[in-house]
């Protein structure tokens, strides 16, 4: 269960309120007015209504698949946490019945798993009729602390009773959860794979009855631990088939810091002797040789300048006063910019150097702000011309006149900086500034300008605060209205820091127009700073707010690599090859006073191999931005195993603009070890039983395409596709699916570096959260050979299975929410040819029919 990424006083609010809340049955709507939304899967599993998460209690019982997960059954947002159910007997039509473990005044009820006691070794059941057991986190809402629990069913996981003696395990933490339980034959115990979240670690138990816990060992940390360890899963699956070489997989999620950004799922195969695991890959790293550029080991900058005061007269030999500590550097010396805290900004540049290798590698660490294009690195003069606002009063007057306030959120004048329980605003000019944190995100409400004359190019201001676009259901947006319509709108970034947004009104000029700043938005950044309202002929330029490596040719930022919001240095690289013999700088820069405004970098070094992070060098089971919580059935029949993952991500799933529900699992996926280049890799498949859904097929020609894209004669919003594409000289080709209305959804490889991609830029809409509009990568060499695909496209989704000819295999899995008239395929091509050699397509019947 996830909610770590919610700052603590947003968490904390929602309980409050949230625990008051009656629940509500979960009471599905006529077949023929619900599942048929757009955007509503059509063969991935979603509620008929209200917030989803996390799949627990996996199992399958008497014929039935039961799939639990992490509800709320009183709206479409998370909280009030309970367990959600489903069954099938086919893994592909699902049934939604009531609530099963329902939270109560003193608990939410987390992720867990259920088993089949089939000894009764708990006592609830009786030796003719055992019980299925849910072990589960129990979060106690007036502390926070998660401990694990029982509840149990006699009518086969009908209705439940929690245990009377609950909890079974307390370590008295608030990291401490996700119980993953199984029955384990050689000791005849139950085991239990739990995580602690905070130390990256995956702890196990055992216990004779459910009930008393013995603690066996940890594991951890290792592989990426770039954010919460969270949902652990265990299980044993022959290697090649072969039923005699067996290995365990260990999948632990990972929020955030996961391949692609946000959150995510690693495994690690290895061996299980009943009390410890241990992993196959140690996770021990040689980057590769090469001459060192810099290494900061003199105790100085060298010729490397500096600005400002962030980095110091030197280079730090350890955690600064106020930081934590500070791991992975190399040597004892490295660039440190917490001089003075978060507040203090700078740079550190080397002289112009000749490139002579095809990369740099480096070491950075430190807050997780990229660099944006565009962006102005200091700081931005204030654009001249006719201020309409500055908020600098006690009330919302200006030259304008005054401005009017509806609602609760911005008060009876303007703010003066910082408002009660709310993160450090910054970047706003003198005192004031809209603030409509007021009382907290909860407040709505609007402020209108008096109408004014557009007579100047440029309308500049300061805006900060929530990404909820005005075209959302909820925005927190600064608007332009003219004639009564909006013509422009802005929204905040998900961050306190004011920083500058331009509208160009050329075609405007001569009109009335208002601006109205609207807060409609209750949930988590539900507020928008504004400030500094000026027309001008002057287009106002965004501040740069990075901390990162910056790559300069001519001056210019070529290529950027920035922290994890972690102290720990981890290993980056620059690709140079295009740049040999050419001029070039590196620069450290912090340009950011917020939360995490500080850079470490280490260790620069010219190499004819990239150094890989310990991110990049993890075994993902998707490295898409849309499977999370990823977990497999207990007591599948033959002992096959299949998983399911949660198909949203931390970053925006509370965002998504779906209703009346929120949130799909992935389509379930058949797991297998296979070996491959000597090596033991997890691969996945869909479930056979999605050929139940197949409808009308078409089976496509063999097709090259030359720079440019080729429609395939295929159309339809829930799609499986099986391919063969050979890239030839094309440096990217693939498919494009969901293509029309000026949409498409690409499905790519990229020769120049070896990657499957998964761009989803122009999918359809993505305004709703900054972090959604995203391509992801996947390693996969073909050397020169085909590229085997198996895509899943729904109403909202896109699953991609890719293969290279040695059976090695990536998996990528993105929410997309295009226009219902993109329902088109392509094939594409880009600096060369490519052919697609085959392509079977499959429309997919609705499991709702």
């Amino acid at each position: 269960m996830s909610r770590t990424t919610r700052p603590r006083r947003r968490l904390l609010t929602a309980l409050t309120v949230l625990s008051g809340l009656g629940l509500l049955a979960a009471t599905p709507a006529a077949a023929d007015t619900l599942h048929h939304e757009q955007y509503r899967p059509q063969f991935h599993f979603t509620p008929a209504q209200n917030w989803m998460n996390d799949p627990n209690g996996l199992i399958w019982y008497k014929g039935q698949y039961h799939l639990f997960f992490q509800y709320n059954p009183s709206g479409n947002s998370w909280g009030n946490i309970s367990w959600g159910h489903a069954v099938s007997t086919d893994l592909v039509h699902w049934k939604q019945l009531p609530v099963a473990i329902p939270q109560d005044d003193n608990e939410m009820v987390f992720s867990g798993s259920v088993v089949l006691d089939k000894n009764n070794t708990t006592g609830f059941g009786t030796k003719t009729n055992p019980p299925l057991v849910a072990v589960y986190t129990s979060l106690v809402k007036s502390t926070n602390v998660q401990r694990q629990s029982l509840a149990y069913s006699t009518d086969g996981g009908t209705t439940w009773k929690k245990y009377s003696g609950n909890p079974v395990l307390d370590l008295g933490s608030v990291n401490f959860r996700d119980p993953k339980v199984f029955w384990y034959a050689p000791t005849r115990s139950w085991l239990m794979a739990v995580a602690l979240s905070d130390q990256h670690k995956i702890a196990f138990y055992s216990s004779s009855n459910l009930k008393n816990w013995t603690h066996l060992s940890d594991f951890g940390p290792v592989g990426a631990t770039g954010g919460v360890w969270e949902c652990p899963d265990l299980f044993p699956l022959p290697v090649d088939g072969n039923a005699k070489k067996t290995k365990w997989v260990l999948a632990v999620n990972l929020n955030p810091g996961a391949i692609a950004g946000g959150s995510g799922a690693q495994y690690f195969v290895g061996d299980f002797d009943g009390k410890k695991f241990t992993a196959d890959d140690s996770g021990t790293y040689t980057p590769p040789t090469g001459t060192v550029l810099q290494d900061f080991e003199s105790g100085s900058f060298g010729d490397w300048t500096t600005t400002g005061s962030a980095f110091g007269d030197a280079p730090a030999t350890g955690a600064l006063d106020g930081q934590s500590a500070v791991t992975g550097s190399d040597g004892k010396d490295f660039a440190n910019s917490f001089h003075g805290g978060d507040a203090s900004t700078g740079t550190v540049t080397s002289p112009a150097f000749t490139v002579t290798s095809d990369y740099i590698n480096f070491k950075v660490g430190g807050g997780n702000h990229p660099y944006r294009s565009g962006d102005i690195l200091g700081d931005e003069p204030t654009p001249t011309g006719e201020t309409l606002a500055d908020f600098e009063g006690s009330t919302y007057t200006s030259p304008l006149g005054d401005w009017t306030a509806t609602g609760d959120a911005f008060g009876t004048g303007p703010a003066q900086g910082t408002l009660p329980n709310q993160q450090q605003v910054t970047g706003y000019l003198g005192s004031g500034l809209v603030n409509s944190y007021l009382n907290g995100d909860a407040t709505t409400g609007t402020l209108t300008s008096p109408a004014f004359t557009i007579d100047k190019k440029y309308l500049d201001f300061l805006i900060g605060g929530g990404y909820h676009a005005a075209s959302s259901d909820a925005p927190t947006a600064v608007e332009l209205v003219v004639d009564g319509k909006v013509v422009r709108s802005a929204t905040g970034a998900n961050g306190e820091a004011l920083n500058w947004a331009s509208w160009d009104l050329s075609d405007l000029q001569g009109k009335q127009a208002q601006i109205k700043v609207v807060d409609a938005n209750t949930g988590g950044w539900g507020h928008l700073n504004v400030d500094q309202v000026v027309l001008s002929d002057t287009q106002a330029k965004p501040h740069s707010d990075e901390t990162g490596v910056n790559l300069l040719v001519d001056g210019k930022i070529v290529q950027s690599a920035t922290g994890a919001n972690s102290e720990n240095l981890d290993w980056a690289s620059f690709n140079t090859a295009a740049y040999k013999g050419k001029q070039v700088q590196l620069q450290i820069v912090d340009a950011n006073t917020g939360g995490w405004g500080h850079v470490l970098a280490d260790q620069f070094t010219a190499a004819d191999k990239p150094a890989l992070s310990t991110t990049r060098r993890a075994h993902w089971l998707d490295y898409g931005q849309d499977f999370y919580a990823a977990n497999s059935f207990n007591d599948a029949p033959g002992g096959r195993r299949v998983m399911i993952a949660w198909m949203n991500s931390w970053n925006y799933g509370g965002s998504i603009p779906t209703t009346p529900w929120r949130s799909a699992d992935t389509f379930p996926r058949q797991l297998a070890l296979r070996t491959v280049n000597g090596k033991t890799q997890l691969i996945q498949q869909p479930v056979g039983e999605l050929k139940t859904l197949r409808g009308a097929e078409t089976d496509v020609p063999a097709k090259a395409v030359t720079n440019g894209t080729s429609p395939l004669g295929v159309h339809g919003s829930a799609l499986e596709l099986k391919a063969d594409l050979t890239p030839g000289t094309a440096d990217r080709s693939g498919l494009d699916v969901r293509t029309g209305a000026g949409q498409r959804t690409r499905i790519g490889y990229d020769t120049t570096t070896g990657e499957v991609y998964l761009d989803r830029t122009a999918s359809g809409t993505t305004d709703f959260d900054p972090t959604f509009s995203s391509t992801e990568h996947a390693p996969l060499a073909l050397d020169g050979k085909p590229l085997h695909l198996h895509v899943l496209v729904d109403a909202s989704s896109v699953e991609v299975y890719a293969e290279n000819a040695l059976g090695e295999q990536v998996v990528l899995t993105d929410q997309i929410f295009p226009d219902p008239a993109a329902t088109g395929v392509d094939v594409f091509a880009e600096n060369g040819t490519a052919t697609l050699s085959r392509m079977h397509a499959w429309q997919v019947k609705s499991m709702w029919k």
